[in-house]
């Protein structure tokens, strides 16, 4: 009954809310919304502790959707620990966005439908997460994108935000049509759209090919691609990433829920729950590397020069998303996961955090006219500083402590260097984008906070004077997210990527190189003579190399024991040359060096030297204008696809229709005709001698031919 409460509740709440609103009013709607959400939180929290550690994952058939031949596709509910870890994600986030917007949109006329807009959104992402097919999956993911076009164009006598919501929504589409060609092909290819069915039948079908135009391809690659191409629009990858900056136009609440826990993340689950097709698909995979790797630089680089503070921001998820998709190509599923869990808590933070400074600064968003508002905003500064502390991944290695994500990030940028040194395809690359892109994160995010909240204000000084904190009832979500971005990182590592990752997972997704594993279960095992699987066997020399040396270096008591599970394991296997996933010390200081790095020279440019930013960017010189048009993707994509698309409608409009249809056609041979009987109808004069007058013409011309053909003759 939970896990149905959980994924229905938001959808009873928005319907009543949005077409009750009249009878039950604002307030009742903005109740009843809110509340759903929270009990839906709740029990999220529950079936998270009931899936993982009570070791009860199941899956709920709710009823039978479709059933045409052998295509069979059912409703039904998947609880497993991915779908159970997006569940706490997606609900805890919104229940706060939900409690945030009483206080953001207490003056707006329409608080109802944007309560109703938002549950449907929840609702939308609820489903996808728990699919249990991809006809299911498909359903919600464009839920989620219906209900994202009505939140983004919510203000809708707003021509920047209709323009906006319209932008996402045609993007999306290029992106769905890849993720539906991907679903018809796994159909083609298994048979079924059935998780389960798929996933257990990707090894017997990992030869098969399709001849196309001439040329093979594997089948496996085909469906992996075409579904990332899904991924891509989604979760707003390089090539398809324009829509999500000007999203920003929304109400700040759905920035933070789009950016957080919904809509983006999609694209990011969708990889990890189908990696047993991107484990058979290294082509693919590659690909899914090169292009979170190349959309985690292009996003730093850009949210350089950005002056929006919802869109530096803005920038700041399209590069984290990167380093979730690289790190997904490489393999590291869970720590991909790990990072879009601990990456929910800062990121809505530092949404709603900037949702706060614009409350507080009458709706202004330009960081140009900000500075000195920390004396007026003083709980936003801290937590907006939180927020950006573990953004950037602040932390110290040696010690193993620091915010959500140093550990997560950290994480993926560590092993990535780990899986270049083992060979694997563009590894190595994506850790030095991930090393550049976390210094340059580290620069504009305290760029922001350098700009907002210290120096001289800039703006105009009503503003200034009336300046104010936003309502408890806004500050509370904050100070929650806050506790997530300093703790959630620390708290759940061993779960994630840690000891306990193969126990946490279970089969829903690899623990990764880097889980320690459940040393007590694999010794156990390993003395009982049974049979380990690779990752056992992983585990069991990871812990032998990390119980002889200890946490810093120490011989541990425990080693012994480690090194003779590791030899069972090698016994049982063959395997020695596994010997855990330990980067050098220089690649775990590296991160905090960069972002050190990043911090220093931001101080620089806007409190040391104050002004000198300002100065550089009124230069306009072309890396300025390169970074501020966003390397121009804009003005190409409307070149190539918004004037080259009119270009197309013209001459098929103006040339083929106008000049070649209407010219031969009503405006050729039927108007000759309609000019001829123009003419022809003169004759009906209607008087009888010009009719007998012309009778007898035609009676001479009859004579005229009789007798000329009797002459030939």
């Amino acid at each position: 009954m939970a896990p149905i409460l959980i994924v229905f509740g938001p959808l009873v709440g928005s319907v009543i809310a949005g077409l009750f609103q009249r009878f039950i009013g604002d307030r009742a709607a903005m109740t009843l919304t809110t509340g759903l959400l929270i009990l839906s939180a709740l029990l999220s929290a529950w079936t998270f502790y009931d899936v993982i550690f009570a070791e009860n994952a199941r899956t709920i058939p709710l009823a039978t959707w479709m059933s045409i031949g052998d295509f069979q596709a059912t409703w039904a509910l998947r609880l497993d620990p991915l779908s159970a870890v997006m569940l706490v994600v997606v609900t805890s986030v919104s229940s706060l966005v939900h409690v945030y917007s009483w206080g953001y949109m207490s003056d707006d006329p329409h608080r109802a439908r944007f309560f109703s807009y938002l549950s449907l959104f929840t609702f939308a992402m609820l489903m996808l997460v728990t699919a249990d097919d991809f006809l299911q999956l498909f359903f919600g993911w464009e839920g989620v994108g219906l209900a994202s076009y009505l939140l983004i164009g919510f203000w809708y006598k707003k021509k920047s935000a209709n323009d906006a919501a319209i932008k996402a929504f045609v993007t999306n589409r290029v992106g769905d049509f890849g993720f539906a060609l991907g679903i018809m092909a796994v159909f083609a290819i298994f048979g079924s759209i059935s998780f389960d069915a798929v996933f257990n039948d990707v090894e017997g079908m990992a030869a098969l090919t399709w001849s196309f135009l001439g040329m093979e391809f594997n089948a496996i690659e085909l469906v992996a691609f075409l579904l990332f191409i899904g991924a891509m629009g989604k979760s707003a990858q390089f090539f398809l990433h324009v829509w999500l900056p000007d999203a920003m136009e929304g109400p700040t609440p759905v920035s933070a829920l789009i950016h957080a826990a919904t809509m983006v993340t999609a694209g990011v689950f969708l990889v990890c729950r189908c990696y047993p097709l991107f484990e058979a698909a290294p082509a693919a995979s590659a690909f899914v590397t090169v292009i979170g790797a190349t959309t985690a630089l292009f996003a730093a680089t850009v949210g350089l020069a950005q002056n929006d503070i919802k869109r530096v921001i803005a920038y700041s998820t399209c590069s984290q998303l990167g380093y979730m998709f690289f790190a997904a190509g490489l393999g590291l599923y869970s720590a991909a996961m790990f990072h879009l869990f601990t990456h929910a808590f800062f990121k809505a933070l530092l949404f709603l955090g900037a949702g706060s400074v614009i409350h507080g600064l009458h709706h202004e968003q330009d960081m140009r006219k900000m500075g000195g508002t920390y004396k007026a905003l003083p709980l936003t500064w801290m937590l907006m500083i939180i927020g950006t502390l573990a953004l950037t991944g602040v932390g110290i290695p040696v010690l193993g402590w620091g915010f959500a994500g140093f550990f997560s990030k950290d994480m993926i940028i560590e092993e990535a260097f780990m899986m270049g040194q083992e060979g694997l395809p563009f590894g190595m690359a994506a850790f030095w984008v991930g090393v550049i892109a976390a210094g340059l994160t580290s620069f504009y995010s305290w760029r922001l906070i350098f700009m907002t909240f210290h120096g001289k204000f800039r703006g105009e000084k009503e503003v200034i004077d009336h300046a104010h904190e936003s309502p408890r009832v806004m500050m509370i979500p904050l100070v929650l997210l806050a506790i997530g971005a300093v703790f959630a990182g620390a708290a759940f590592k061993d779960q994630f990527v840690g000891r306990h990752a193969f126990t946490f997972w279970e089969d829903s997704l690899p623990a990764g190189p880097y889980a320690e594993g459940n040393y007590g279960e694999y010794y156990a095992r390993s003395q009982a003579g049974e049979a380990m699987d690779d990752h056992g066997a992983a585990a069991a020399d990871t812990y032998a190399d990390e119980a002889h040396e200890g946490d810093h270096g120490a011989p541990s008591e425990a080693a012994s024991h480690g090194e003779d599970a590791a030899h069972g394991a090698e016994e049982d296997h063959g395997e020695g040359e596994h010997h855990g996933h330990h980067p050098p010390d220089w690649v775990l200081w590296t991160p905090l060096t960069v972002t050190i790095i990043g911090f220093v020279l931001a101080w620089i440019f806007y409190i040391r030297f104050a002004g000198f930013g300002a100065r550089l960017a009124s230069r306009e010189g072309p890396l300025h204008r390169f970074l501020l048009n966003k390397w121009y993707f804009d003005e190409i994509y409307n070149f190539i696809f918004v004037r080259g698309a009119r270009a197309l409608g013209d001459l098929f409009w103006k040339i083929g229709d106008m000049r070649i249809i209407d010219g031969f056609g009503p405006n050729g041979f039927a108007a000759s005709a309609m000019a001829a009987a123009r003419r022809l109808s003169k004759a009906q004069s209607g008087y009888l001698y010009h009719y007998a007058f012309v009778m007898l013409i035609g009676v001479v011309a009859l004579t005229l031919w009789a007798m000329m053909g009797a002459g030939g003759e």
